[in-house]
């Protein structure tokens, strides 16, 4: 097994041998069909805050408040939806939430210069310091109508409705990035923002417009998530921002160039659900959860850097 063919195969390999691995350790509990529709509706969450952070890495930057986004758009649904506001008011709220974080540190990165990574933790900081305020540093779950639980709960023709709305957002984001004049002015700030500058690209537009987006998918996910359990906690998102990375990580060694693309980010999501599912399921402990996606972490930047200097 030649070292391209590992490069080019390997991450998918990966997720067949951990499938194939859970399935033997626990057949009765992990390779059934129940535990993979429960699968699906694990990763949505994570799958649209991870196509989040891909939209922004394609771009050369980093979003450190995607997870902190989402509890907010979250939290402030609920308190609206508590106060007896229409569905479509709080979800509109929540979202503009998320788009408003967005176009903040947009501004921060693309007009101030600020990197990535200080602008979004700080702006992540104060959307955490809101949701905490907001909510009052309790959750929230009492007087929330059943019409909005609806949209993270129950199935259209046996598919899990959670699953719809990831598959649509995957599709949506995969033709955004590749069939788009705006894709394409997003590949080629990555590969070489001063190039793209010179050729008359908008850059800064374009970066800010990436962050808002970005913080609208976050924002999503949050409420999605919210949805789904039937109560809010003003840290409930905050749990996906490492896991999120991680699978775009994984995801940038299935490509060829190396870069952050949407089926290499929801192949990245899939390993990265199947490992937690499955530890779950043998009975490992919280901790080594958290051991082993730092390690896949880790080994997709390997991968990655190996990948670059071979090629």
């Amino acid at each position: 097994m030649t070292a391209s063919f590992l490069h080019r195969y390997g991450t998918l390999l990966a997720f067949v041998v951990l499938v194939l691995g859970f399935s033997i350790a626990a057949p009765q509990a992990f390779a059934t069909s129940a535990n993979a529709l429960n699968l699906l509706q694990q990763i949505t969450t994570l799958s649209i805050v991870a196509v989040a952070a891909t939209f922004v890495m394609v771009i050369g930057e980093f979003d450190l408040s995607v997870g902190f986004v989402a509890s907010l758009a979250a939290v402030i649904a609920f308190v609206m939806l508590g106060e007896g506001w229409p569905i479509v008011a709080a979800v509109a709220a929540g979202l503009a939430t998320g788009l408003a974080a967005g176009l903040a540190s947009g501004l921060l990165v693309a007009r101030y210069g600020v990197p990535s990574f200080v602008a979004t933790l700080a702006i992540g900081t104060i959307v955490s310091g809101l949701a905490y305020w907001i909510s009052g540093g309790s959750s929230l779950f009492s007087d929330i109508p059943a019409a909005y639980t609806a949209l993270g709960r129950g199935d259209i023709l046996g598919v899990p409705v959670l699953t719809l709305w990831m598959a649509a957002v995957l599709i949506a984001s995969q033709v955004v990035l590749t069939r788009t004049r705006y894709g394409r002015r997003l590949h080629a700030i990555g590969d070489n923002a001063r190039a793209a500058h010179l050729a008359g690209l908008p850059i800064g537009r374009d970066r800010i417009v990436t962050f808002a987006v970005a913080g609208a998918l976050a924002a999503l996910a949050g409420l999605l998530l919210a949805a789904r359990l039937g109560s809010v906690q003003h840290t409930m998102g905050e749990a996906l921002l490492l896991p999120a990375y991680a699978a775009v990580f994984v995801g940038t060694t299935a490509s060829r160039s190396g870069t952050a693309n949407i089926g290499g980010t929801f192949l990245g999501v899939a390993i990265t659900g199947v490992i937690v599912n499955g530890l779950t399921i043998v009975g490992a402990e919280p901790f080594v959860q958290k051991i082993v996606t730092g390690a896949i972490i880790i080994a997709a930047v390997l991968v990655r850097r190996f990948g670059m200097v071979r090629s």
